[in-house]
């Protein structure tokens, strides 16, 4: 039964195992360059994206160290995004999960690098021939072609572009979710995607699970906008309300707080219809869509 599935036990052993694998790969290099890649990609994050991989795989029947790696790669890209969005051309944002954001730990050309070398490091992991069985080339490829067109100028970079050109303007709700959709979707779902074919997943398989990540990956972003409205600072790490300092379009801005917090849960329901076909191994996925809504941070 659902009821019987413990989510916090499950995210503390999948954090554990992407740290460890996370901390292994630097092994004992300590430039000021790595120093700050460390420093943010090692600065408690919620592991979503790498867990939302694992998850996936073992829904299709694979096993976590089918993904780890390309987990820790997913991860990689997502921290190099935040360094980068933090930055003062972008967000400017002096605080990231309780700590100095990294251009204000280090400083603002060290904090560029970081960012660039965690997201080139990630496709050096991805393409290591010592970790890829012959079987498994073509699936790899495909893990890299959709990490690639993801990350990209089609998916998580247009989506940061659309993010700061609505500054200041009002953006439509078609046009909000569009953005977000790439945004914070486009990274959510190639976690997903990732797993299932990483863990052999079929095609009518994958297809479903990405109709879920659609769904958890705007509900993701819709709670996120309601954080920045009503969250705790002290719990989140970070102020709130930059959104409506800067004038940025936001869900509770468009539609109001609580149709803002109907909205996520109908799509929480829609990313679990997706899951129907799926038996037990899918419990954690469905109750991560429980948590994406229900986080304080």
């Amino acid at each position: 039964m659902m009821s019987s599935f413990d989510l916090s036990s499950y995210l503390s052993s999948k954090r554990e195992q992407i740290n460890e694998t996370l901390s292994s790969i630097f092994s004992n290099t300590s430039t000021k360059l790595v120093k700050a890649m460390k420093y943010s990609l090692m600065g408690g994050g919620k592991r979503i994206r790498p867990i939302l991989c694992i998850a996936a795989a073992e829904t299709v029947g694979g096993q976590s160290q089918d993904v780890i790696r390309a987990a820790c790669a997913l991860e990689m890209i997502h921290t190099y995004s935040l360094i980068h969005d933090d930055l003062p051309a972008m967000d400017n944002d002096k605080l990231r999960r309780g700590q100095p954001t990294c251009h204000v730990a280090f400083d603002e050309a060290t904090a560029i690098l970081a960012g660039d070398a965690l997201l080139t490091l990630a496709f050096e992991i991805l393409s290591s021939m010592t970790f890829i069985q012959e079987d498994q080339l073509l699936n790899w490829m495909n893990v890299i072609h959709t990490i690639s067109s993801a990350a990209g100028y089609r998916g998580m970079i247009e989506g940061q572009m659309q993010d700061m050109a609505g500054e200041a303007r009002l953006l439509c709700l078609e046009d909000l979710e569009n953005m977000h959709a790439l945004k914070t979707g486009a990274l959510i779902e190639a976690s997903v995607t990732v797993g299932a074919i990483l863990g052999k997943g079929s095609v009518d398989q994958i297809q479903r699970l990405k109709i879920y990540a659609n769904h958890i990956g705007l509900a993701f972003q819709v709670t996120d906008d309601l954080l920045d409205v009503e969250g705790d600072p002290y719990v989140m790490g970070k102020d709130v309300g930059s959104d409506h300092s800067r004038s940025k379009s936001t869900f509770p801005a468009l539609i109001g707080i609580e149709k803002s917090k109907q909205f996520a849960k109908k799509l929480v329901k829609n990313a679990l219809k997706a899951l129907d076909s799926f038996d037990n191994k899918a419990h954690p996925l469905r109750a991560i869509a429980y948590y994406v809504v229900e986080r304080k941070k």
